[in-house]
């Protein structure tokens, strides 16, 4: 495990971006130097691991803001360590780097718990403005700080999310997800504002880690609604149109 020495980025970070704690994950060296390079070079303090042996440790260690993950890793299953990131750090935003292009292998890694992905190979430069974008609306907060949306209640500011009194447990893009869609609830949200607001404005390809963070996200709200014996409120398909959030399950739904 190579720890890259600190900058002498001010606690702003470089050009503008806010500076943070980063664990790269990757076996391949040539690859890692240039993520690593480029993710110093933008004022982060990177701390790469090459092993998923070294990854677990660190992630004892110290707490990470954002964490990138190769799939193919020598020693594990990248898959495990995504789940191994998100259940010892569940703030964490996890990002998998992956040689394979196989949808089944990308819906797996994000059901593990990753919250967005790129295919080798890939830009650095597109690399460097998901980082950005991912720290960016990770610490960002709406001018309301707390939303309510009938018993759903959420907390921006300290990122926690309740229903009627009881908290649901949620990963950093499922946070981030509801937050856009309870800032406009009852309004139609299309899928393009989502991945926008939620993930990059410069996104292409599949949009399949929408579609498993929302399932995840409607489960949860249904599964906490059953515990509390409340109703829950309810992501609403709107077929060619997006999504919408209402208060609960009253009325029939398109999913």
């Amino acid at each position: 495990m190579h720890r890259w020495p600190r900058g002498t980025a001010s606690p702003g970070g470089l050009y503008g971006h806010p500076m943070a704690h980063l664990l790269l994950v990757e076996d391949d060296q040539a690859i890692g130097r240039a993520v690593q390079a480029g993710l110093t070079g933008n004022g982060h303090d990177v701390i790469w691991a090459h092993t998923g042996r070294d990854a677990t440790t660190a992630l004892r260690r110290e707490e990470f803001a954002l964490a990138l993950v190769d799939l193919g890793l020598p020693d594990v299953d990248g898959t495990d360590l995504c789940r191994r990131i998100r259940a010892a750090q569940p703030a964490c935003v996890v990002v998998i780097l992956t040689a394979r292009d196989e949808e089944i292998d990308v819906v797996l890694g994000l059901e593990a718990g990753a919250d967005d992905y790129l295919t080798k190979p890939f830009r650095l430069a597109e690399l460097m403005a998901r980082v950005r974008a991912h720290l960016r609306r990770g610490a960002a907060s709406p001018g309301n700080p707390v939303l309510r949306v009938g018993d759903l209640e959420v907390d921006t500011s300290a990122r926690r999310v309740w229903l009627a009194g009881s908290e649901i447990a949620v990963r950093a893009k499922e946070f981030d997800l509801l937050v856009r869609l309870a800032s406009d609830a009852g309004a139609a949200v299309s899928r393009t504002d989502l991945m926008s607001d939620v993930w990059d404005e410069n996104w292409f390809g599949s949009t399949k880690t929408l579609d498993v963070h929302l399932s995840a996200l409607r489960r949860k709200l249904a599964d906490a609604a059953r515990a509390c014996g409340t109703p829950a409120p309810e992501i609403v398909t709107l077929r060619g149109r997006g999504y919408r959030l209402d208060a609960s399950t009253t009325g029939p739904a398109t999913r």
